[in-house]
């Protein structure tokens, strides 16, 4: 079967900074399960997935743009210091923030007394990536599945 708009596809991936060394894997842990069309992962990717199988094994670049996008200047914000529960902040640092749209990846660029300035762009955001991807299953999306827009059951959401 292959990978095309309301597919579930389940995956291993590494992925690097384009020249770099890899940067995360799903090597020894389950494989990540989306579902196509429905911007569950970055766009290139899910592009480059398209009309291949399962056992499929492919490397691919994506550029930033398609990727987690450009770096924007000023997308910074500063945070009252309570929001981090007392986690101990370096410049630097990756930390996940609870905001009212669910938890947002942010790095900390300057700690103050009683505030944090954190830059909101996505960690990834300006780099260009490599992938190496295996498909391990393709399969028809359910219903509702389709209708809530992401997986359920094993791998999945779960309501």
């Amino acid at each position: 079967m292959k990978i095309e708009k309301d597919r579930v596809v389940s995956f291993h991936y590494t992925v690097s900074e384009q020249g770099q060394e890899p940067l995360e894997s799903s090597e020894g842990r389950d494989p990540l399960v989306i579902l196509v069309g429905h911007q569950n992962i970055i766009p290139g990717l899910e592009t480059a997935m398209d009309g291949r199988e399962a056992g499929e094994k492919f490397e691919v670049d994506v550029a930033a743009a398609d990727a987690y996008g450009e770096k924007r200047e000023g997308l910074t914000q500063r945070i009252p210091k309570k929001h981090f529960e007392g986690q101990r902040l370096e410049p630097g640092m990756q930390v996940i923030l609870q905001t009212n749209f669910g938890p947002r990846a942010v790095t900390i660029q300057k700690v103050g007394m009683s505030v944090v300035d954190v830059d909101l762009n996505h960690p990834m955001a300006g780099k260009d990536l490599h992938f190496a991807i295996e498909i391990v299953d393709v399969r028809e999306a359910s219903a509702e599945e389709v209708e809530h827009g992401h997986v359920h059951g094993e791998g999945g959401h779960h309501h």
